[in-house]
């Protein structure tokens, strides 16, 4: 069948196969032929070809809740559970995953797999940084326990390793107490990125912050931003139940066409968004799924960008540069007037002891572009900006990057591949993307 990532770029033909356990999921293994590809693809959320595969294990029947120890806040499940069954089962006891991406319906695996970060990567890291183990199968069929104590180097390659050391067949997390499941929001309006970074810098101490750009102003008003603060309303518990939430909003039930996402039309929303959330309240109390997961609401919203899809462009660049370096970006994508509505600015803090891990100490910049012809030179000279200012692509949104691109940001991508090398010597688990970037 055919398949893509979130972005729907790129395609490829796949044969999926749907393993219920660890026994089955073992003859899987055993049988797979050397010559061809196998990688684990959980809910298919990362956006281009680092779950494609020539054939793809689903890790869909995998979604077993294995234990919920309460006093201890540890939750262990099968790799295929999505973070929103977790929040289903997890609000109404008061507890909560301590990291969430943007949208909660990623798997266990997946988000291990990604070391995927959330809107406060500068105070409490990244997800894997509360995975206190995991069982991995190996290309040789056997299961083995992965921790900080056990097998840590496997451990380490595994988390962010874009699951290129094996299949993660369940988890055990920690969880943080939960008193209200509502957030208590402060929104601030930063007239260009300077004032950005200003006011990043000045709240380091709010637990999430994200900042939503207009990437397409200009001149004075480059960067002019909205920042979105964040803190559990811990104050007004008889008010903010603990109570799950799933908003069901509209979808999208088709591609739409690509012609009218264009810079005029981006140009008219985001001067629109911007200046209606400017004259918005400053403080309000918004439900934990519209502040962390605003796009679950609209289903299939990457149907927006058209029937060819669309690239997400994230990139991470050390704090002494990140201004410069963002900076330019911007100029560069105004100009070409090639910009997204969803472009998102977060800080983030220090870096993990995870190989492929993509947060360190920095900022990171996330775009969104239409696939077209046209923009894939323009990435092409925002990676050289990028790698200019030492920074690196997120693997999880990656579909074009190139082998020297990834080795340039990537300083471990060697002993990386020494690990991988060990427990996979034929490279059985590979991808599209990891064999473009010389890691399969």
């Amino acid at each position: 069948m055919e398949v893509s990532g979130w972005g729907r770029f790129p395609k490829t033909t796949a044969e999926i196969i749907e393993p219920v356990d660890s026994a089955s999921l073992k003859k899987i293994v055993l049988a797979q032929n050397k010559s061809d590809s196998l990688i684990c693809r959980g809910a298919g959320r990362s956006y281009g070809d680092s779950s494609l595969a020539s054939r793809m294990l689903s890790s869909r029947f995998l979604d077993s809740f294995l234990a919920l120890d309460e006093k201890a806040q540890t939750i262990r499940c099968g790799a295929g559970v999505s973070l929103d069954a977790i929040l289903k089962l997890c609000i109404p006891r008061g507890l909560f995953l301590k990291v969430v991406p943007g949208t909660r319906f990623v798997t266990v695996g997946g988000a291990i797999a990604a070391d995927v970060h959330g809107k406060n990567h500068h105070q409490d890291g990244s997800f894997c940084d509360y995975v206190q183990n995991f069982s991995l199968m190996l290309a040789s069929g056997e299961i083995v326990i992965c921790s900080e104590q056990e097998n840590s180097e496997l451990f380490h390659a595994t988390c962010a390793g874009m699951g290129l050391t094996g299949v993660i067949v369940d988890a055990t997390i920690a969880l943080e107490k939960l008193s209200s499941a509502s957030i208590r929001q402060h929104s601030l309006v930063a007239n260009n990125l300077k004032e950005c970074f200003e006011l990043l810098e000045a709240n380091n101490g709010s637990k999430y912050s994200v900042a939503w750009l207009d990437c397409l102003s200009r001149g004075d008003e480059l960067g002019r931003s909205l920042l979105f603060l964040g803190e559990h309303d811990e104050e007004n518990e008889s008010r903010a139940k603990l109570k799950y939430r799933s908003r069901g909003g509209p979808g999208i039930p088709f591609s739409t066409p690509a012609f009218l996402l264009n810079r005029f039309t981006m140009a008219i929303f985001n001067n629109s968004y911007f200046n209606l959330k400017k004259r918005s309240k400053q403080e309000s109390i918004v439900d934990y799924d519209s502040y962390f997961f605003p796009l679950d609401n609209i289903g299939n919203w990457n149907r927006l960008y058209g029937s060819k899809g669309f690239l997400q462009y994230q990139f991470v660049i050390p704090t002494d540069a990140a201004f410069e370096g963002i900076s330019k970006v911007l100029s560069k994508v105004s100009a070409a007037g090639k910009g997204s509505f969803l472009s998102v600015l977060k800080k983030f803090g220090k870096q993990n002891k995870n190989l492929l891990s993509f947060p360190r100490e920095g900022y990171t910049l996330t775009l969104d572009f239409k696939r077209e012809e046209k923009i894939f030179p323009l990435l092409n000279e925002l990676d050289e900006i990028v790698l200019d200012h030492g920074g690196r692509l997120y693997l999880a949104k990656d579909a074009r990057m190139s082998e020297a691109m990834f080795k340039a940001g990537y300083p471990e991508w060697e002993r990386f591949l020494q690990v991988k090398n060990r427990v996979d010597p034929s490279s059985m688990f590979s991808s599209l993307q990891s064999n473009r970037l010389g890691l399969s």
